[in-house]
C-alpha cells in the first residue's frame, strides 16, 4: 500500500506553513509562504483573509509539486492557526473587512465598559467576575485583545460590518470555510469569545446569559464541533486550486496554542511545553478547569477531549530578537540601517546568535525587558513597553543579543513561577518548541534561567504543523492522543548550569524590580496621555517572514 499523508496547514502571524505529515506523525516535507500585518495607528493590527488563502494555495501547490506524494496519497486536511483574531465574513462566505489580529487593542474600551462595575477586583465588576469565571473559566482580558473585544469594536466602530456579517470566524475557522463551503468552530477555537459554558468539556454549548452579558447575536456565531470532527470533504473549487481531489476529508483542526501543545508531544497530564516563537506561552494539560485573575491564567478547553490547556502568552518573545536584527542590521557590517535588504535576512539570525555567544552569562549587567507590545501574562499591562537597562559605554552588540535572549527567558522565568502555583508543582522537565528551540544557546539559557532542565524537540519549528496533522490523524481514527509522547522525538536535554545560577537569581530579581518600579511611568506615557502622539502615527505595512531559524 502506498504511504498516506495529512497536508497539515499552520497559519501563523508571518507566514504559511504547508506540510505533508504521514501516519506515524513525521513532517516529510514542509513549504512556506510569507504573509503581511499591517499595523494602524491606536491600537490596530490587521491582516487580509485573501493573502491567506493566496498563501496557502502557493504553499499547497509548491509542495505537490515536490512530488513526494500524489493527490491521492493526500486524505485529509487539517488546520491549526493564529488564535483569537477575527474575520467578519457575509453570507457568500468571503470577507467584509481585514481580519483584526490577536495584537489589535482597539476592542479595550468596549471591555472596559462591558467588564466594570461599581464594585471591582483588578477592574473587573463583582458580579461580572463571577459571572463569567464560573461558567467559562475566564473573563474577556482588559487589553482588547480576544476575539470578543475585536467584535465589540467592530459593533462600535463599523456598524455596516457587523449588520452585514453572517459569522465572526477565527483564522483556522476561516481557513475551513475556504476549504469546504462549511461555517463552522471547535470547542477550544471560540473560548475567547467568551459567551460558551466550558464547565464539561464534553458538552460545550453557547450560553444564552454570556450571550445576552456580551450583547452577542448567537446567529453570527458559527455552530461548534470538536477538533478532532470531520468537518466535510474539499469543495471542488479549492480541490482545483490546490492540486487536490474533492473526496479529500477536512478535518475541524485547533488554534496554533492547543495544536503546539499536541505537536510538542506533550499530551499526557501536567507534561509542560514551553514555545518560543512571535509570541511565547508556557503550558500543559490538566483535569479542570481553573482560574488565576491575578496573573491572566485559566485552563481553558482543549483539543483532547475531556481536557483543559493551561492558557497564558507573553507577547513578544522572538519578536524581540526578530527587530533587534532590523535594529543593527547585519552584524558582520558596519552601522545599523532601517531595513535588512532581503539577500541577508537569511543568514543574519544566526550571525546575531553567534555574537551573542561571545558575551558572558548575566550580560555583563545588561538586562532587557521584552515588552515591546504590551504584555498579556503573568500581568495584564497594555502600557509597558521594552527596553535596555544598564547600558555602559562598554555595552557591544554581544552584550545586546544576550540580553535580548536572556530578557525573553527571564520574562518566561517570571511565568513560570505562576504556572507553578496555578498546577501546584514545579513544571519540568520543560519541552521547548517553536523558532527559538532550534538555537542551542538559546536552549541553554533557558535551563540556566530557569533553572530546570529543558527538552529541545526534534525539529522544534515543525511543532505546530505536526500538531495540526497529529489532530487529523486521531479524527481519522489512525492514532490516540496516548500515542503521542512516543512520536515526537526529543533532540537533546540542556541541563542547568550550577555555576550560573546566582547570576540570573540577582537579574530576576532585578527583572522584575524594573517593572514594578516603572509601571506606573509606562501607563502615563503610553496611556491616555500618549494617544495624542499615536494618533498622527503613520500606518505600517511589515513584510511577514519565516520564523525564527
Amino acid at each position: 500500500m502506498a504511504q498516506q499523508y495529512v497536508l497539515a496547514l499552520d497559519l501563523g502571524t508571518s507566514a504559511l506553513k504547508a506540510a505533508l505529515v504521514s501516519f506515524t506523525g513525521a513532517v516529510t516535507a514542509l513549504e512556506t509562504e510569507p504573509v503581511s500585518l499591517t499595523l494602524l495607528p491606536g491600537g490596530g493590527a490587521e491582516q487580509d483573509p485573501d493573502e491567506w488563502w493566496a498563501a496557502l494555495v502557493a504553499a499547497t501547490r509548491r509542495l505537490m509539486a515536490r512530488g513526494i506524494a500524489t493527490r491521492d496519497q493526500v486524505v485529509a486536511i487539517g488546520c491549526t492557526a493564529q488564535w483569537s483574531a477575527t474575520v467578519a465574513v457575509g453570507h457568500d462566505g468571503r470577507p467584509l473587512m481585514p481580519a483584526i489580529s490577536w495584537m489589535d487593542t482597539r476592542g479595550a474600551p468596549d471591555v472596559a465598559r462591558l467588564t466594570g462595575g461599581p464594585v471591582s477586583i483588578a477592574g473587573y465588576g463583582v458580579d461580572k467576575l463571577w459571572r463569567w469565571i464560573r461558567r467559562t473559566g475566564g473573563i474577556p482580558g482588559k487589553a482588547g485583545k480576544d476575539s470578543l473585544a475585536h467584535i465589540l469594536y467592530i459593533r462600535r466602530a463599523r456598524p455596516d460590518v457587523y449588520e452585514a456579517a453572517h459569522k465572526f470566524l477565527e483564522p483556522k475557522d476561516y481557513l475551513n470555510l475556504r476549504l469546504t463551503g462549511e461555517f463552522a468552530a471547535t470547542y477550544e477555537s471560540i473560548t475567547l469569545h467568551w459567551v460558551t459554558d466550558n464547565r464539561d468539556p464534553y458538552r460545550i454549548r453557547y450560553d444564552p446569559d454570556l450571550l445576552d452579558a456580551a450583547g452577542l447575536d448567537r446567529a453570527k456565531l458559527p455552530d461548534l464541533l470538536p477538533a478532532t470532527a470531520v468537518l466535510g470533504r474539499l469543495r471542488p473549487a479549492a480541490a482545483a486550486e490546490l492540486g487536490l481531489l474533492p473526496e479529500t476529508h477536512v478535518v475541524a483542526g485547533t488554534p496554533d496554542l492547543h495544536a503546539a501543545a499536541i505537536g510538542s508531544g506533550g499530551t499526557r497530564d501536567l507534561d509542560p511545553h514551553l514555545y518560543v516563537g512571535t509570541s511565547s506561552w508556557l503550558s500543559a494539560h490538566v483535569p479542570y478547569m481553573k482560574t488565576d485573575l491575578l496573573h491572566n491564567m485559566a485552563s481553558i478547553p482543549s483539543a483532547i477531549p475531556g481536557r483543559y490547556l493551561v492558557a497564558n502568552e507573553q507577547e513578544a518573545a522572538g519578536a524581540c530578537l526578530l527587530h533587534l536584527r532590523e535594529l543593527l542590521a547585519d552584524p558582520g557590517v558596519g552601522g545599523p540601517q532601517a531595513t535588512l535588504p532581503d539577500g541577508q535576512r537569511a543568514d543574519a539570525l544566526p550571525r546575531l546568535l553567534a555574537l551573542a555567544a561571545e558575551a558572558p552569562p548575566g550580560s555583563d549587567g545588561l538586562i532587557f525587558t521584552p515588552w515591546l507590545v504590551g504584555e498579556r501574562t503573568p500581568v495584564e499591562d497594555a502600557w509597558v513597553r521594552g527596553g535596555f537597562h544598564n547600558l555602559t559605554l562598554r555595552t557591544t552588540r554581544a552584550h545586546l543579543v544576550r540580553a535580548a535572549l536572556e530578557g525573553v527567558a527571564l520574562n518566561a522565568r517570571w511565568l513560570a513561577e505562576a504556572v507553578d502555583g496555578f498546577v501546584r508543582r514545579r513544571m519540568e522537565p520543560v519541552r521547548l518548541i517553536g523558532g527559538g528551540a532550534r538555537s542551542e544557546l538559546w536552549c541553554q539559557i533557558y535551563a540556566d534561567v530557569l533553572d530546570r532542565p529543558v527538552n529541545q524537540v526534534d525539529r522544534p519549528l515543525e511543532a505546530n504543523v505536526r500538531g495540526a496533522g497529529l489532530v487529523a490523524l486521531v479524527g481519522l481514527g489512525e492514532l490516540g492522543f496516548a500515542d503521542v509522547p512516543d512520536l515526537v522525538a526529543i533532540a537533546r536535554t540542556f541541563e542547568p548550569t550550577p555555576a550560573h545560577r546566582r547570576i540570573y537569581d540577582e537579574r530576576f530579581a532585578a527583572f522584575k524590580e524594573l517593572y514594578r518600579r516603572n509601571r506606573g511611568f509606562y501607563a502615563r506615557v503610553n496611556g491616555r496621555a500618549g494617544r495624542a502622539g499615536r494618533a498622527s502615527e503613520r500606518a505600517a505595512r511589515v513584510d511577514g517572514r519565516a520564523d525564527l531559524p
